[in-house]
């Protein structure tokens, strides 16, 4: 990790924009090389992140790393990272936590965070996974399953539309289906890297 990159993890360990961080273990930052032309933005970390402090390490990371290795995309020349640092979750039955989607002033109190990722990275392409990491970038009209496969400007960054892997955790019957589409539109951005 760059200087820069160590710099600002620190300062978010200790961030209080937005409530969220009262019931998280941990600020969960971005990681990956510093060098990373690619940058994967996902919407928030979930349980298994929070604990172990590091982005998609948990059942919907696996998918996006199975992914990415079927397309053809090394994670170690790759930058993970969310727009909401903090797991915002409910209590389930038993010791669980479910998820709960971060709201729109959670998500406004974070994005400084990700803007200065991308000012301390500066990557060729941004990958959104997801709604609320689309919309965070490029705005409330985007709606990832009509703008799939789009590729469009977030403060002079190139952002590609796609799923979120979770979502394929949810596709139970389609989910194979899905998971090949997941991968084809990440051999898309492996392409895309190619010419840029």
């Amino acid at each position: 990790m760059s200087e820069s990159l160590a710099r600002l993890e620190a300062e978010a360990a200790t961030c209080t924009n937005c409530p969220l961080y009262e019931n998280a273990t941990q600020t969960v930052f971005g990681a990956g090389s510093a060098q990373a032309r690619l940058m994967l933005v996902g919407e928030q970390p979930g349980d298994e992140e929070d604990k172990q402090g590091e982005p998609f390490v948990g059942p919907a990371g696996l998918i996006l790393r199975s992914a990415m290795d079927d397309a053809g995309i090394d994670p170690d020349e790759t930058y993970f990272t969310n727009v909401v640092k903090h797991f915002k979750w409910k209590p389930g039955g038993g010791w669980r936590r479910l998820h709960q989607k971060p709201n729109r002033y959670e998500v406004n109190a974070c994005l400084p965070w990700l803007e200065a990722e991308l000012e301390a990275l500066a990557p060729a392409l941004i990958v959104g996974l997801g709604a609320t990491a689309c919309q965070a970038m490029l705005g409330p009209s985007i709606r990832v399953t009509a703008d799939r496969g789009k590729v469009l400007d977030f403060g002079g960054y190139p952002v590609f539309i796609t799923v979120h892997p979770s979502s394929i955790l949810r596709a139970r019957e389609a989910r194979e289906e899905e998971y090949q589409q997941f991968i084809a539109d990440l051999s898309a951005v492996k392409r895309r890297l190619r010419t840029t």
